[in-house]
């Protein structure tokens, strides 16, 4: 697995464009985030079907095409300089394929950050682009409007990326294996990756890589099933490390270390625990498609270069 074109990293005064590939946003939610990013000296805008939401699935913020169509123009547009997703929950996988993903090659690179059902949008733009991308803390996420922690971490990742080489877990437990280990980052919602088996955009396997895993919702039992997938499909074979994010709501802790121990220690590579990225607070904010260590002990990840260029 090799490195991804790394974007170039934030100036003040960038434009930076909002768009909602998933599911409905909250207004008020909405406004407070972009309220911190003119904070930060950057001009958000907001693409014109954010706001809606689907007439019949009201899971969704709007069509599947209006959703994508977003995600075109803004990318497209010579003077934005990255996009950011306003939140998660349904509806990427949906207009993956309606995006015109050759225009958006065109176009060239451009920061694009979000987590959650965004995993397949990553994918997509790994797959389909060779970028690099940055999941991490959502404008309209409510842990990003209430944690100084993931707005500081988010901040200097976009600004200063080289202070944001060393990425340190944010209460590091031990390893579920230990050791260190090499390869360029990727991963997301681990109910994500395991539904984008068998797509047309589905990278083959995880070979080379470090693999970053989180979810919420998902109880101990369908996590189980998640992996063992995962594990018959043959996607974690020749992974060179783990590092396991946030699970809320997803069952006893004792319960889930365990379960982790049972699927994936058998690897025999190393995993670290309790990372704190993905659905927690004061979520890290974590590059994919760029190389580095991972130390499994120390719950730490060390870039061979910072995040953005």
């Amino acid at each position: 697995m090799r490195p991804l074109v790394r974007p170039a990293r934030l100036t003040p005064g960038a434009r930076v464009a909002v768009v909602a590939p998933s599911g409905p946003v909250p207004d008020d939610r909405l406004e407070a985030g972009l309220d911190i990013l003119r904070g930060w000296d950057l001009d958000p805008v907001v693409m014109p079907h954010v706001r809606d939401v689907h007439p019949e699935f009201r899971y969704l913020a709007g069509a599947d095409a209006d959703r994508a169509r977003d995600l075109e123009r803004a990318w497209c547009d010579p003077s934005v300089a990255a996009v950011f997703c306003a939140r998660g929950g349904y509806g990427a996988q949906r207009m993956a394929d309606l995006v015109d993903w050759p225009a958006l090659r065109a176009a060239g690179p451009k920061v694009f950050l979000g987590y959650s059902d965004v995993t397949a949008l990553h994918e997509a733009f790994a797959r389909r682009l060779g970028i690099a991308t940055l999941h991490g803390p959502m404008t309209a996420a409510a842990d990003f409007l209430k944690n100084a922690r993931a707005q500081e971490h988010l901040r200097t990742t976009l600004f200063a990326p080289e202070e944001a080489r060393v990425i340190r877990a944010g209460s590091p437990q031990a390893a579920v294996t230990g050791g260190r280990a090499r390869g360029v980052t990727l991963g997301g919602c681990v109910s994500l990756l395991a539904a984008e088996l068998g797509t047309r955009a589905a990278r083959a396997s995880a070979r080379g890589g470090l693999l970053f895993l989180e979810d919420t919702g998902e109880e101990a039992y369908r996590l189980d099933r998640i992996l063992t997938q995962l594990l018959r499909a043959g996607w974690l074979d020749g992974v060179a490390g783990i590092a396991l994010g946030s699970w809320e709501a997803c069952g006893p802790r004792d319960e889930l270390r365990a379960l982790f121990a049972d699927r994936l220690g058998g690897l025999g590579v190393p995993v670290a625990d309790e990372f704190g990225f993905g659905h927690c607070e004061g979520a890290l904010t974590v590059p994919f498609g760029v190389s580095g260590e991972l130390d499994a002990d120390e719950g730490t990840l060390t870039l061979d270069e910072p995040a953005l260029a």
